[in-house]
């Protein structure tokens, strides 16, 4: 069953005054009221509403966008702001200063969400439920590390904020950020209940999400920044300790047929948002409106095939994939068809080649918008069948964040001694009858992570921890290209991504409002 999760604005909660500081409003609910232990699983789902409500260019787009994997693509006729990101180029859209804008408030917004419910549930009375305060603790420090991530990632250099302020608070020191983050999942790989995954509401954060997201923090930080440990919080040892404990008492595993775990991949046949291989997920739904209900996955509308419509794929604004990622795959690995659309490979007749820039004859599979056919035969967005406002704001595919196919992988790479068995349980699961095994070592677990994960938000920080000198030589190239159905050349140079560290644009209104107390990332 879909878990909705509603959409709770802390400010809407209704503040209010009064002479007598004797009076207790009964019926509103206010800051003092609101933070019971009979109203924190609503203060709590407001937390989650933080990550569904991510806005701008969504944290998985543009993770793609900026890998080997994809290019900006989206219309002929828009401005280039995709393509300043695509090819780490401010050059290329000059007036485009705010490009993540959105995703800097809504961060910070999700943020301040769960700052507010951590500070609230120390005073809390919890009476003899202790277990629960630290269980529902948890998951707001999960999520409030999850977030941290993303920015720290994206941006580098950010401002950490662990209780509301109303300070203008310079950005930290990226250990500092890693130290938070690292303190907010080891409180929670050590408070949340070991209990098997399918115990849990589905969407909920569980011990295990925690585990497996704190080794994904540790390999980044460590590849990154070239450490040896996490912030001297967690070693290398400590961070696979986590990953078998996940595959040893968690109940994940894999599905049996990589296909079934996309729905465009698997019309019929698949194996539900809430299968034993995903780890953690964001929940979406199709009842966003113009409202302000803001429900629906905001971002995977840009993965459709340009203003066309295929059944089973949907209308969308397409952003491209590169055909390099189609030829990496060996024709025996069934990845590549579940991972990728390809246009002439399944005979669609795509028309659209004046609309589409940047166009390849790629689009992703995994996040694809999904067409239907009406009771006349007309093809229709699967959104409409489901009574959503429209394509644009009503996909409801929820993000898969971790799979158990990364636990694997992970744990394998920090040096189990089941690596092999680990690495080979992946690769069987692809090729089937035409396994082969391969020795598992550094340079073939990065490889399989790339056509395992592929399309997924994961490629892109892949590269980037084995060195920004690596992403940017990977990453780096000069083709020509359809666009608007003319030849033109495109160019994404190594050293725009070495001068930018592989760091994103900060925002430049947030820098003006703070006086310039935020400083630019280098390159942009």
């Amino acid at each position: 069953m879909r878990k909705i999760y509603s959409y709770i604005l802390f400010l809407s909660i209704t503040f209010l005054s009064s002479c007598s500081l004797e009076t207790e409003s009964y019926t509103q609910l206010n800051m003092d009221n609101f933070y019971t232990k009979d109203l924190a699983f609503t203060a709590l789902t407001g937390c989650y509403d933080g990550l569904q409500v991510l806005g701008g260019f969504g944290f998985p787009l543009v993770s793609e966008i900026m890998s080997d994997d994809c290019f900006g693509g989206a219309g002929a006729a828009d401005g280039y702001g995709i393509q300043a990101i695509d090819e780490f180029n401010k050059d290329r859209s000059p007036s485009d200063t705010d490009l993540f804008n959105d995703n800097w408030k809504t961060y910070y917004k999700a943020i301040y969400r769960c700052n507010v419910f951590l500070l609230k549930m120390q005073d809390a009375d919890w009476g003899e439920d202790e277990a629960l305060r630290k269980t529902y603790v948890s998951e707001a420090k999960f999520i409030r590390a999850y977030l941290y991530f993303d920015m720290v990632r994206m941006w580098g250099n950010i401002p950490l904020v662990l209780e509301p302020s109303p300070d203008n608070i310079p950005q930290a020191n990226p250990d500092d950020v890693y130290t938070a983050i690292a303190n907010d999942l080891l409180y929670a790989t050590e408070n949340l209940p070991s209990t098997a995954y399918n115990s849990v509401d589905n969407g909920r954060v569980t011990v295990w999400a925690a585990k497996s997201l704190l080794a994904r923090v540790y390999l980044y930080y460590t590849g990154y920044y070239g450490k040896t440990d996490l912030v001297g919080l967690v070693t290398k040892a400590q961070a696979l300790q986590h990953l078998e404990d996940v595959i040893t008492s968690s109940g994940h595993g894999l599905v049996n047929d990589f296909s079934t775990l996309w729905p465009a991949a698997s019309v019929g046949s698949y194996a539900g948002e809430d299968n034993k291989e995903v780890v953690f997920s964001i929940k979406y739904t199709y009842t966003s409106d113009y409202n302000g209900n803001s429900d629906g996955n905001p971002w995977m509308v840009m993965f459709g095939m340009r203003e066309f419509s295929y059944v089973p794929y949907g209308f969308g604004w397409g952003v491209t994939v590169n055909s390099k990622l189609w030829n990496a795959y060996s024709a025996n690995d069934t990845r590549r068809v579940a991972t990728m659309i390809g246009v002439e490979e399944e005979g669609i007749p795509f028309d659209k080649l004046n609309s589409q820039r940047e166009y390849t004859g790629y689009y992703n599979k995994k996040y694809s918008p999904m067409s239907e056919l009406d009771g006349n035969g007309n093809v229709v967005s699967v959104v409409d069948g489901f009574g959503g406002t429209n394509f644009q704001i009503g996909q409801f595919q929820d993000y898969t964040v971790m799979r158990y196919a990364d636990v694997l992988l992970m744990a394998a790479e920090l040096g189990s001694a089941n690596a092999q068995t680990y690495f080979d349980q992946v690769r069987q699961r692809a090729y089937k009858a035409n396994f082969v095994s391969m020795p598992v070592n550094q340079a073939n677990i990065m490889k399989e992570r790339h056509l395992e994960f592929a399309l997924e938000g994961i490629r892109y920080w892949d590269l980037l921890r084995q060195g920004v000198s690596v992403a940017a030589a990977e990453i780096a190239e000069t083709r020509t290209i359809l666009s608007g159905g003319v030849s033109e050349t495109k160019t994404i140079t190594a050293a725009k991504i070495e001068a930018a560290k592989g760091l994103s644009q900060i925002p430049n209104s947030q820098i003006t409002l703070t006086g310039g107390v935020l400083k630019q990332n280098a390159g942009w």
